[in-house]
């Protein structure tokens, strides 16, 4: 009985400098987002560069979450509001080069680029036209 004492009390201690082991270990830091954002777009893969705003959708036939984002696109397009739909079966290169992981991915971009919007899963009209507008404001 008493070996079994021993054992079991070796063991818990093991267990204990373990966990306190790593409990001591460094952080390593903040999570990263599962599905990136580009940043920065090259309006010239996309329709109507000259124009303002451009709201592009990354998405996939066989996505079922895209569905109906394309006529939330077709609402928004204006002389100053340029859309553009990606799709991985069509422009598989756009989907290589910006990074998309996550679709539907759509993303507000102003006259010279820049990502001021996104989004990574369905989307609501409302959110949309608030994210438009919200980079109109800031932008």
């Amino acid at each position: 009985m008493t070996t079994r004492i021993v054992i079991a009390s070796v063991i818990l201690l093991a267990a204990v400098i373990v966990a306190w082991r790593i409990r001591s270990l460094p952080s390593t830091g903040p999570t990263r987002d599962a599905y990136p954002v580009p940043a920065q777009l090259d309006r010239g893969d996309f329709p109507r560069p000259d124009a303002n705003w451009l709201v592009a959708l990354f998405s996939a036939e066989r996505c079922d979450s895209c569905r109906g984002i394309p006529d939330l696109l077709a609402d928004l397009e204006s002389e100053s509001v340029a859309t553009a739909i990606v799709s991985d079966e069509d422009r598989r290169d756009l989907h290589r080069r910006y990074e998309i992981s996550g679709i539907p991915t759509v993303v507000v971009a102003d006259a010279a680029g820049v990502v001021r919007e996104s989004f990574v899963g369905p989307i609501t009209a409302a959110e949309l036209a608030d994210a438009l507008r919200g980079a109109r404001e800031t932008g």
